[in-house]
């Protein structure tokens, strides 16, 4: 049987819920565009994979619900895990997992800053990648910085949106893009993008 919650903690609860479901259907309702992003530059199946394993996530959230904020996000990194495949299963997976591990049930801002930062170095671990090299850490990365410095929602959204599309002109140097050389300059990557939707979907919800 489900323990009892609080009145508090249900609200922060069906508020997770509510920023994980938006932030799926985001990039769910961005297949098309990924897959042709992917196509340029990469295997072609990045919108189709992500689609795949966030289908698979909004299936689990019904059993979600009422768990702590750390296993909440723990699962879904397992699911991510499971189900994306490609190289964006074990990456995007790797990020919740982290995040799961480091986030207190009721994170202050600072928390969720520290948990980003140790989530981003899980990322470059697992991929053995860094900034720079026009990967999905583009966008995370200086969006944990503003993050940790304060700046507000929509800020955070902006600069997302804007990191995602400075990865354009970028030699790839991880992922099947590097084998392009220059040729994979003047695409944005699709890690990048669908990352960047993931955080301007959060940003919307916590607005709203």
């Amino acid at each position: 049987m489900e323990p009892a919650l609080h009145t508090s903690e249900r609200a922060e609860s069906d508020l997770t819920l509510r920023i994980v479901r938006a932030a799926a259907e985001a990039v769910i309702g961005h297949t098309d565009e990924l897959t042709a992003l992917d196509q340029a530059i990469g295997d072609g199946d990045h919108g189709i994979n992500m689609k795949r394993g966030l289908e698979a996530v909004l299936a689990d959230l019904p059993q979600l619900r009422g768990k702590p904020l750390g296993e909440m996000l723990k699962a879904i990194g397992m699911k991510l895990v499971m189900k994306v495949g490609g190289a964006s299963g074990p990456l995007y997976g790797t990020l919740a997992l982290e995040l799961g591990k480091h986030m207190p049930a009721s994170p202050s801002r600072g928390d969720l800053a520290a948990a980003f930062a140790a989530a981003i170095e899980a990322v470059k671990a697992r991929g053995k990648s860094d900034l720079a090299q026009k990967t999905m850490l583009d966008v995370l990365a200086p969006v944990q910085a503003k993050l940790a410095e304060g700046a507000d929602l929509c800020a955070i959204k902006a600069e997302a949106l804007r990191a995602a599309e400075a990865t354009r002109p970028i030699q790839a140097l991880r992922g099947r893009a590097s084998f392009l050389g220059e040729r994979s300059i003047g695409h944005v990557d699709p890690g990048a993008r669908s990352a960047a939707l993931f955080v301007a979907a959060i940003c919307d919800t916590l607005e709203g």
